[in-house]
């Protein structure tokens, strides 16, 4: 008998853009429509897909052990939340086809699966119900599930009045403890407060020691390391690279970025949304102002944010995350951190501008590291974001300790001020 859980074949999804608004139509527009597309199909390339339509997944082919624990990692928009909804029946393949030997317990956003109107009570029976399980199976694991989720005051409340706190708590609760042959979680934990996400992450680590399998899709690097073996990459609709999940997330967090410590953006990549805001380029420059992709650790480096804003902008701040291959933030810096200068710039009228800052001497340890910007007004409006915009390379020659040929641990590598006081008996 094959201990396949999962087998994906040359699987897609398909979605249209925008909306129709076309109102009533006789019997005749239809008619007249359909003759319309037939002529138009003649004339092109059948395989052509429509300037309407989109491939949020296209051939993905992979297959899954039982109680194997796979990871999934790519960009916002790659189409990872696609391809859960596929294997969860959320939804339907436009082309190809999914196996699933099992019980499926999906958690893909905070109380999917959950009728707003019934109590936690009744939702955890009625999932219960829709993974096949038995009333007497659900009432053995009911007082566990309400202990993990901490929800008990308000167990037989409408979960429309649970804060999302409180839905996702519900939420992760049944889909762990219901026992389903696979588990599939989406990025759902980043909702929940730190010590209720290493809860997950350890009610997670015991699924898998249970031998069941799971698909887990995180943006947490440390914690897709942990928790899987391996993982796959997928990268604008389409499966790049499966591997060992060391290598997966080395290959993530390196790919796609600017070699030469400068990046820019083409119009597409830019959404609509993020107007008036409109990147430029980011870049980094060493002490002598030339651009580049690897620094000293014992030299500033200079960081440039170019923007043009179409319009006045209220608010606006402007800043960078520095973050380590393992999805870990070494810091968050904003060019209105200073009180002095967010009083001056509290408004900034349309033009072209650069927002510079610079990472002081000996301060970041050698290694790969990733740079990220953010434009947003703080609480109003986030203009755009791009986490994983740059790379580059930190050298530690000459750095503090490198007279030891061992690697010294963290992000960061300060040299601090020491002194040794021989204290007299």
């Amino acid at each position: 008998m094959s201990d396949l859980a999962i087998r994906v074949d040359r699987i897609g999804k398909q979605y249209r853009i925008g909306t129709f608004n076309i109102g009533y139509r006789t019997l005749r527009d239809s008619l007249l429509e359909g003759l319309r597309g037939i002529t138009r199909s003649e004339r092109k390339d059948p395989s052509a897909a429509p300037s309407n339509r989109i491939w949020a997944l296209r051939d993905v082919s992979f297959e899954v052990h039982a109680g194997q624990v796979l990871g999934i990692i790519g960009r916002n928009g790659a189409g990872k939340s696609t391809l859960l909804k596929l294997l969860s029946r959320v939804t339907d393949p436009t082309e190809g086809q999914a196996e699933i030997h099992g019980r499926v317990g999906s958690l893909l956003e905070v109380g999917t699966g959950f009728h707003p109107e019934l109590t936690g009570r009744e939702n955890i029976f009625l999932n219960g119900a829709i993974l096949g399980m038995k009333r007497t199976e659900i009432e053995k694991k009911f007082d566990e599930i309400v202990a993990f989720s901490e929800v008990e005051q308000f167990i037989d409340t409408p979960v429309k009045r649970y804060s999302s706190g409180m839905y996702l708590r519900l939420a992760f609760a049944v889909a762990a403890h219901l026992e389903p042959e696979i588990l599939v979680v989406d990025e759902v934990l980043a909702v929940g407060d730190a010590e209720f996400q290493r809860k997950c992450l350890g009610k997670m680590s015991d699924v898998a020691r249970q031998g069941r399998t799971v698909l887990f899709v995180s943006h947490n690097m440390s914690a897709i390391l942990r928790l899987t073996d391996e993982a796959l990459v997928i990268e604008k609709g389409r499966l790049v690279l499966r591997a060992p999940t060391s290598q997966a997330v080395d290959y993530y967090m390196s790919s796609g970025f600017s070699r030469m410590g400068e990046r820019t953006w083409d119009a597409d990549e830019i959404p609509a949304e993020a107007a008036p805001f409109t990147p430029v380029a980011l870049r980094m420059r060493d002490p002598r102002g030339e651009v580049v992709d690897t620094v000293r650790s014992v030299d500033p480096t200079t960081i440039e944010v170019e923007y043009r804003l179409s319009a006045p902008v209220t608010g606006l701040r402007v800043g960078i995350y520095v973050i380590n291959t393992r999805g870990e933030h070494a810091f968050t810096s904003f060019d209105l951190d200073d009180p002095c200068l967010y009083e001056q710039m509290a408004s900034r009228p349309a033009g072209r501008y650069i927002s510079r800052c610079t990472i002081p001497a000996d301060l970041l340890n050698e290694g790969r590291f990733i740079l990220g910007i953010n434009a947003s007004s703080f609480r109003v409006r986030r203009y755009f974001q791009d986490e994983q915009a740059l790379a580059f390379t930190v050298d530690a020659a000459g750095a503090p300790g490198t007279h030891w040929p061992e690697p010294r641990l963290g992000a960061i590598r300060p040299r601090l001020s020491w002194e040794i006081e021989a204290m007299h008996s």
